[in-house]
């Protein structure tokens, strides 16, 4: 795929996903610190984020460069970036996991999702969270945080390289996101994976059904016995998997 579409046949093998499959297929291919740590959904939602990766970076804010009046600038970057990302990417902050400020609130986060962004993830803190999670569109933070983001962050650089909860974020890395948290999956591994991560999902729906059977994990999980690929060979055909 290119570096900058995300094809809508991956984007819907990616939503029936879980994070905790892309990271173990991750794993295999030698990537082992693509999980977002630290954030978690705002609110949980039924469908899961999907989305190539629209940066903005945040750096300690200093008091000559950053008093309330800078929010009058049209080019202030917070506000250009809520802006310009482009619909169906997910928006991810880099506020050097401080949540100790917002880096974004209700206001600015209904305006991206109106225009419709496929997510928002931050490693800091959101204002008006009540009102983010009433939103449709997934966003992830750190926890709630009331002052302004000006009071310790600001906002210098849009879509460059981040970093988000520990995970280096290249401007059109795709993010999945779950209710256990988010992945970042490379943009040129993202088609092997999703394909490799809907195997895994079938296999472990074949695995789940086993064990709820009273069968030991040894053998099946992972999968050493030939008699349980048979079995699981049967089962996919059974159930069109």
């Amino acid at each position: 795929m290119s570096d900058d579409v995300l094809s809508d046949e991956t984007r819907t093998k990616l939503k029936m996903i879980s994070t905790a499959s892309i990271a173990t297929a991750l794993f295999k291919r030698g990537l082992r610190n693509q999980y977002i740590q630290g954030v978690v959904p705002v609110s949980p939602k039924t469908e899961t984020m999907v989305g190539q990766a629209f940066t903005l970076r945040y750096i300690p804010a200093r008091e000559d460069r950053n008093p309330i009046t800078v929010f009058r600038n049209p080019d202030h970057p917070q506000r250009v970036a809520m802006e310009t990302c482009p619909p169906g990417h997910v928006l991810v902050m880099d506020a050097r996991k401080d949540a100790r400020a917002a880096t974004a609130g209700s206001i600015l986060l209904t305006r991206l999702a109106l225009r419709g962004a496929a997510g928002v993830v931050s490693d800091g803190g959101f204002r008006d969270a009540e009102g983010i999670a009433a939103l449709d569109m997934p966003a992830y933070y750190a926890k709630p945080s009331a002052p302004t983001n000006l009071t310790l962050h600001e906002a210098i650089e849009i879509n460059c390289p981040i970093s988000c909860g520990d995970v280096a974020v290249f401007p059109g890395d795709v993010l999945v996101g779950d209710r256990d948290g988010v992945m970042v999956i490379p943009v040129h591994l993202v088609d092997e994976i999703a394909d490799e991560c809907s195997g895994m999902e079938a296999f472990e729906e074949f695995v789940l059904e086993e064990i709820e059977a009273g069968a030991s994990i040894i053998g099946l999980y992972p999968c050493t016995k030939q008699e349980n690929q048979a079995k699981y060979e049967t089962w996919r055909s059974k159930n069109g998997k």
